[in-house]
């Protein structure tokens, strides 16, 4: 079995590529826009992308499943889960709890865990050439290293209304298909430490179920009413663009299968494209811009917070 976690630092988001390579083919799961990643480390690895999917429609990110699908020949194999206010809108072939993918030797079982949002699946991969037991699960935004999923994004964010107590209620039962796994599977999440996903995220990229069961918070709730209380305080607040992200997941848009190339522009150009009402983004440190800056331009450094603080203060 071939398996690499790639982790993006300015989401906090993890996506996987994980092969048989004794046929060749080989799934990616969560991909991020930046698609030429995963091409790249299929052509080292000497793999073809045979099958992509995700853990649920993404609202922090902007989904590169149907470019890679597009640029590859690969199958999208998405949830069919959460009822018709949550299906994607494009071609697909469904999952729904109980489905098995199959990829060469690797089989990946589908797992419905809703809570953080309706239609979320996790991944349950068994590497049938070494072992009949699983050793793989792969959570997406259900279980994170240290926390969960927070329920509650679709209604501060999507505007939708008394979502996120039900939402609340459906992690508590969730909850249980995985504590009812063996301890020694290893636990593959969507996200790490920074992302607004959760409110207590671990540094580390994994851990296992048998850690969770003991060190995770959410597992240590008995009670159905004081889990949901506990689940819906403190949590952050949720950047201004995850509703937008939300819909374009969901439904056809335009693809990006190349990067553009920028035109660098000459300083007039500046000015009448600033005269227009188009944005100029100083990515310089602070000090650096408080020391002298274009009139009208917005200073959003370019760390790893970046793309967030992008996508929360300017629109489309």
């Amino acid at each position: 079995m071939f398996f690499q976690h790639i982790y993006d630092k300015s989401l906090a988001q993890s996506s996987y590529l994980i092969g048989c390579q004794k046929t060749g083919e080989s799934i990616v799961i969560d991909p991020k826009r930046d698609v030429d990643t995963y091409l790249e480390i299929a052509r080292q690895n000497r793999l073809r992308i045979t099958h992509v999917t995700e853990t649920h429609i993404h609202a922090d990110f902007l989904s590169g499943s149907r470019e890679l699908a597009a640029l590859t020949g690969a199958t999208l194999y998405l949830s069919d889960e959460g009822g018709p206010d949550w299906q994607y809108e494009f071609d697909h072939i469904g999952l729904k709890d109980g489905s098995t993918l199959t990829i060469g030797n690797l089989a990946l079982d589908v797992i419905h865990t809703p809570g953080h949002t309706p239609e979320s699946i996790s991944f349950l991969l068994t590497d049938r050439a070494a072992t009949s037991a699983p050793v793989m699960l792969f959570t997406g935004d259900f279980v994170f290293v240290g926390d969960i999923g927070r329920p509650d994004l679709l209604e501060k964010a999507a505007g939708l209304v008394g979502t996120q107590e039900a939402g609340a209620k459906q992690m508590f039962s969730s909850l249980s298909k995985f504590t009812a796994l063996p301890d020694f599977v290893q636990v593959w999440p969507g996200h790490g430490a920074g992302s607004a996903c959760g409110k207590s995220l671990g540094a580390v990229p994994s851990t296992t179920v048998g850690y969770e069961k003991i060190r995770n918070w959410a597992f240590q709730l008995d009670d159905s009413a004081e889990f949901v209380d506990s689940l819906l305080a403190d949590q952050p607040e949720p950047p201004a663009y995850f509703a937008r992200m939300k819909k374009l997941n969901k439904v056809m848009r335009p693809l990006l299968t190349h990067v553009p190339i920028p035109k660098n522009l000459r300083p007039q150009e500046v000015k009448e494209a600033l005269h227009k009402g188009i944005k100029l983004i100083d990515t310089r440190d602070k000090t650096e811009f408080a020391k002298g800056f274009v009139p009208g331009s917005l200073n959003i450094q370019g760390n790893n917070s970046f793309v967030t603080w992008m996508g929360w203060f300017l629109t489309a």
